[in-house]
């Protein structure tokens, strides 16, 4: 808890020392479908976004120079950059492409091992991340992204306490946007809400402007944050900022619908997936669409849209290597619950982190396991995090097992956090608590 306590507190005077320091971003772990021939050679200057510069002038520097390392660099944080503008991480193969080449023209080139690590990352491969991060440090420890790295691993691997004491040395070794990040989501893992939102402040104020996107991620971070506070007026002031400095960016555009969810506006929020999905589509987009229809008891477009989500995630699974939004969506769902059983307890053999143990807790639940499922469902409370579904979960399994007083404080905690947090799971909640109390 020291550790906590020195991550919590330092901000208030690294604060002091923010606006001038940039640094790299934390990766979302959600991928999109990929259409690589589409996003990745739409480089026109009338469609042109920052990483697609980026990517023409790395093409050029390896044209320039075809046996130099940095060409291919270059080339492959353009394309990790153009992964994260359009959330299509399958684009990171290309980027994997660009690294082997590389290190086969300069063998252990620092700056290709840094991309390595990071890419490994968005590939769920959090131990080989791990292992490029130590040899990193082992060549320059003082290299504040190497932390960065570091605490993304440890978070997913479940080992919060060196994640916490990985976060503290890179916000002391340079306070800027990707360590004020970090700091952020453990604020908030460890159920300090309004601390959470404070260090994502700081990292959207730090934020260079001449990086959009990565200003704009920082705003739906902000807003997410407001929305799970339940605050869904402040939550989308925030997603329309984001959606300002970088139009059309599908993660504002996705967290826009959640906002117009929370205020009870159902058919604009369809409105909103509908245009994202015809422009794009994705996994998130076509299974926010199925829920939002079902709600609204159009049938037929559901069951069109959560056939479209399972095809699309299985595309996103073998990429992204996690099969967690598959897993989910099935239990949820009441379907392939053997399945998702036995793909939740083989990734709780691989990592032990509270979303993990949500998953296994959840699928336990589904089976009628619900002396395990607890088990689970602790696991997955034991940071105190103050997240609505983990929290509906909990209660839901104490509500199986008889133990009612404890299933209605989790529940009424749910609701309170977030009362919009899922479109057809809230209804669930509400009606256990009715039961109860009729």
């Amino acid at each position: 808890m020291k550790t906590i306590k020195l991550v919590v507190l330092s901000l208030t005077m690294i604060g002091l020392l923010a606006a001038a320091v940039l640094g790299i971003r934390v990766f979302s772990n959600r991928s999109h479908p990929s259409d690589e021939g589409h996003r990745t050679s739409d480089t026109s200057t009338q469609q042109a976004t920052p990483a697609d510069r980026q990517i023409r002038a790395a093409l050029g520097t390896i044209e320039r120079a075809p046996s130099a390392a940095k060409g291919y660099n270059l080339l492959a944080a353009a394309y990790m950059q153009k992964a994260r503008e359009t959330e299509d991480y399958a684009v990171n193969t290309q980027a994997e492409g660009a690294l082997t080449q590389s290190l086969k023209v300069a063998p252990e080139n620092y700056d290709a091992l840094k991309l390595r690590a990071k890419l490994l990352l968005t590939f769920h491969r959090f131990e080989e991340a791990l292992e490029v991060v130590h040899r990193l440090q082992g060549i320059n420890p003082r290299d504040h992204d190497n932390y960065g790295a570091m605490t993304d691993a440890l978070v997913e691997l479940g080992d919060y306490p060196a994640a916490v004491e990985a976060a503290q040395s890179m916000v002391d070794l340079r306070p800027d946007t990707s360590s004020y990040a970090r700091v952020s989501y453990l604020r908030w893992l460890h159920g300090d809400a309004k601390g959470s939102i404070d260090a994502m402040r700081l990292a959207a104020q730090s934020a260079s402007p001449q990086d959009p996107e990565r200003v704009a991620w920082c705003h739906v971070q902000l807003g997410d944050a407001f929305l799970n506070s339940g605050n869904p007026a402040a939550a989308e002031r925030e997603f329309d900022r984001a959606l300002f400095i970088f139009p059309q960016y599908g993660m504002a555009l996705e967290a826009k619908a959640r906002a117009r969810v929370a205020s009870g506006d159902f058919e604009g929020a369809v409105e909103i997936h509908r245009r994202e999905y015809e422009r794009e589509p994705s996994a998130d987009t076509a299974l926010a669409l199925g829920d939002l229809y079902a709600k609204l008891g159009r049938s037929d477009e559901s069951n069109r849209h959560y056939a479209a989500f399972e095809s699309l995630e299985r595309e996103n699974a073998v990429v992204e290597n996690d099969m967690h939004h598959l897993v989910s969506y099935w239990t949820d769902h009441d379907k392939n619950l053997d399945e998702a059983l036995a793909l939740a307890q083989k990734e709780r053999e691989r990592r032990k982190d509270i979303f993990t143990c949500d998953t296994l807790a959840w699928a336990l639940y589904k089976k009628g396991q619900f002396a395990e499922a607890r088990k689970a469902a602790d696991e997955a409370l034991r940071l105190g995090t103050r997240d609505a579904r983990l929290l509906y979960h909990a209660g839901m399994i104490a509500h199986a097992l008889g133990e009612y007083a404890a299933a209605a404080k989790h529940l009424r905690a749910a609701l309170a956090i977030n009362p919009s947090f899922d479109v057809l799971q809230v209804e669930v909640a509400r009606r256990t608590l009715s039961a109860r109390s009729a």
